[in-house]
């Protein structure tokens, strides 16, 4: 097994850098004039971030105050998985968005079949919401991680544990 390199794909975010883009987007809120008597609120919680202000118009302005801070963070936008607007207590509307980690089993199962499918001496096996992809030839490994940045996956795709 010595003679094998190996990498895992995973899916997976910058905790910290969330907390810093979610604390920036406040602070531009605060900041900005047409934000600024909104009364909007963002709490980061642990799987999700919930976004509550005044009217659908500001709500979508958030949005794009928090994923400019995200980008700028190096955080995929594909983390944030926006739930249905809802109307909340003095005319408010709310929404919350999840943030998704780990690799579903059939994107898993999408990403190993097109390892097998085109690369020969590769092997993919699924292991949780990870993907562990081996093969004798770092060359081959390094291939395929060129072919999986090609497509484009629901979800923001990270190669960790190279050796």
């Amino acid at each position: 097994m010595a003679d094998t390199s190996s990498f895992d794909i995973v899916s997976d975010f910058d905790r910290q850098e969330l907390v810093n883009a979610v604390d920036q987007t406040v602070r531009e809120i605060n900041s900005r004039y047409d934000l600024k008597n909104t009364k909007t609120s963002v709490d980061l919680g642990e799987e999700e971030i919930t976004v509550s202000t005044d009217s659908e118009m500001t709500l979508q302005a958030v949005h794009g105050v928090l994923q400019q801070k995200a980008v700028k963070r190096n955080l995929s936008l594909k983390i944030f998985d926006y739930g249905k607007v809802e109307t909340a207590s003095g005319n408010r509307v709310r929404q919350v968005i999840k943030l998704k980690k780990g690799i579903a089993q059939e994107i898993g199962k999408q990403i190993s079949k097109l390892i097998r499918d085109e690369f020969k001496k590769v092997q993919a096996s699924i292991q949780g919401d990870a993907v562990r992809v081996s093969a004798k030839s770092k060359d081959d490994l390094q291939a395929v991680i060129q072919r999986l940045k090609q497509e484009d996956w629901p979800v923001a795709l990270q190669f960790t544990n190279y050796r």
